[in-house]
C-alpha cells in the first residue's frame, strides 16, 4: 500500500521560507509523477507543484518563482522548498500523485498533511 507522510510545516513570517518533505513508501518517486497540494478549511484542494519521472516540474501561477519541487530518489522523498511566503500560502500541504496541471493520475490515500501558517 502506498503511504505518504508529509512533514516540515510550521509557522513563518511573510517573506520567510520552509522546506516540506514527503516520505513515500509503496512506490518509487523516480517512477511516478508526484505533486504537492494545499487546502484551507472549506475550500477545494489545490495542486500547486508537480514533478514527473524525468524531473520536469510544473507550478500553479500563484507559486511560480517562489516554490521549488524536487525529489531524492535514494531517500524516496519529494520536497517542496517554499520561499517568499505570503499570507495566502497558509494551508495544510499534502503530497500525492497529480491530477491537474495537465496530469490525470490516480490518487492514492491522503496522508495527514503538514500545516503551514504564514502570519506576522
Amino acid at each position: 500500500q502506498v503511504q505518504l507522510v508529509e512533514s516540515g510545516g510550521g509557522w513563518v513570517q511573510p517573506g520567510g521560507s520552509l522546506r516540506l518533505s514527503c516520505a513515500v513508501s509503496g512506490m518509487t518517486v523516480s517512477g511516478n509523477a508526484l505533486g504537492w497540494y494545499r487546502q484551507v478549511p472549506g475550500k477545494e484542494r489545490e495542486l500547486v507543484a508537480t514533478i514527473d519521472n524525468y524531473g520536469i516540474t510544473k507550478y500553479v501561477g500563484s507559486v511560480k518563482g517562489r516554490f521549488t519541487i524536487s525529489r531524492d530518489n535514494a531517500k524516496n522523498t519529494v520536497y517542496l522548498q517554499m520561499n517568499s511566503l505570503k499570507l495566502e500560502d497558509t494551508a495544510v500541504y499534502y503530497c500525492n500523485r497529480p491530477t491537474g496541471l495537465g496530469y490525470y493520475s490516480s490518487i492514492d490515500s491522503w496522508g495527514q498533511g503538514t500545516q503551514v501558517t504564514v502570519s506576522s
